[in-house]
């Protein structure tokens, strides 16, 4: 294919894709509508209690390996009726399940030990930064709310107070295309309980699909000479990094692929840990614009929508806010991952039974055991 003709379809494929993506969120909180109010509190219910949320969030973003998947659910969710105080343990649950990926693309390095064990810390910092964030500022959301009325003022700022009925270009556009697959899904069946749990797949499968090509498309436009440029440019100083890694995340739409791409960078001794750390902080920032992004495909509970997209942002400024001015805490992360990595290269399980253990098994018997 010529540069000419490339220069055309992919930029048409990026808008194609977008627009897919925003119609699955209207689809998602179209789901909910159908199956009623009490059925869907029922739902809700089940994540209800914040700690429930926060490992449900782990686990789903885990399973998924992106946080962007799940934290756009959970707005065309909020749309639909879900409680704003019940998304934000899910949002911040996401958080942590996200750095699985990273962690997951640095076990291709274990055959070469040193590389590894470089390789290894890369990636576990991220772990470490998102699950210290998490232990110290989930207690003082569970206490609080205070992400929800952060959140909700700075909503009420931007949006100026509108709530139910925001009347957005971006929904003048999706909500036609929302209604007719609805209209569609609900032909062939005659309950609606039947048609919400038809709409919600097909919006799953359309969420993922739109989310995990639109990255493709975009890494190959705005990685293709990422590597050199890094070592050259971007890893200068540490502001320079955490500046670079919120601009790159948001033309990706993908945390997972910024911070996995500087992995094996670590593992080659081009990059230290030092370096890539900020990098990783400016990732999370970047990738909560999905979520804002996602709310503003949402036709009703607009503010509630918008309110948790912005808790996302406001819980990664606020984790970085707590860390990194306490010299202790800042270095912590580093610490924690070359200790980690240390043990890695000794004994080979720990790798994989650290990644089984925080990312899936805990989440999974404490959901079982908060539900």
């Amino acid at each position: 294919m010529s540069p000419r003709i490339r220069g055309v379809l992919v930029p048409l494929g990026i808008l194609a894709l977008l627009y897919l993506f925003l119609v699955s969120i209207g689809m998602v909180g179209a789901s909910f509508k159908l199956l009623g109010k009490d059925a869907a509190q029922r739902i809700f219910g089940f994540a209800g209690n914040p700690l429930a949320g926060l490992f449900i969030g782990i686990l789903a973003t885990s399973l998924v390996q992106s946080s962007s998947t799940t934290t756009s659910i959970v707005v065309g969710l909020v749309a639909g009726g879900m409680p704003v105080g019940t998304a934000i343990p899910i949002i911040m649950g996401a958080n942590v399940g996200t750095s699985v990926t990273n962690t997951l693309v640095s076990l291709g390095h274990i055959g070469r030990t040193n590389e590894f064990q470089r390789a290894f810390a890369a990636s576990t910092v991220h772990d470490f930064f998102n699950l210290m964030a998490v232990l110290i500022l989930f207690p003082l959301q569970y206490f609080t709310n205070f992400l929800g009325f952060l959140a909700g003022g700075l909503a009420g700022l931007v949006t100026g107070g509108a709530d139910v009925k925001f009347h957005s270009p971006i929904k003048v556009v999706v909500k036609p295309a929302v209604n007719l697959m609805v209209d569609l899904l609900g032909a062939p069946v005659g309950s609606h309980a039947v048609q919400a749990i038809l709409v919600l797949s097909v919006a799953a499968v359309l969420l993922f699909i739109a989310l995990k090509y639109i990255t493709v498309l975009l890494k190959g436009v705005v990685m293709e000479r990422a590597s050199t440029f890094f070592e050259r440019t971007v890893f200068r100083t540490p502001q320079l990094a955490f500046l670079v890694g919120i601009v790159l995340t948001v033309l990706v739409q993908s945390s997972s692929i910024t911070t996995s791409l500087v992995v094996p960078l670590a593992g080659a001794g081009l990059l230290t840990l030092a370096q890539i750390y900020p990098y990783t902080l400016g990732a999370n920032i970047g990738t909560t614009v999905t979520a804002i992004l996602a709310a503003l495909a949402v036709s009703d509970h607009f503010l509630a929508a918008v309110t948790v997209a912005l808790s996302h942002f406001l819980f990664n400024c606020c984790g970085i806010a707590a860390i990194t001015p306490i010299p202790f805490l800042r270095r912590l992360p580093m610490q924690l991952a070359e200790g980690l990595a240390a043990q890695a290269v000794r004994r080979r399980w720990v790798p994989v039974l650290y990644i089984a253990v925080v990312f899936f098994l805990t989440p999974l018997v404490l959901v079982y055991a908060t539900r």
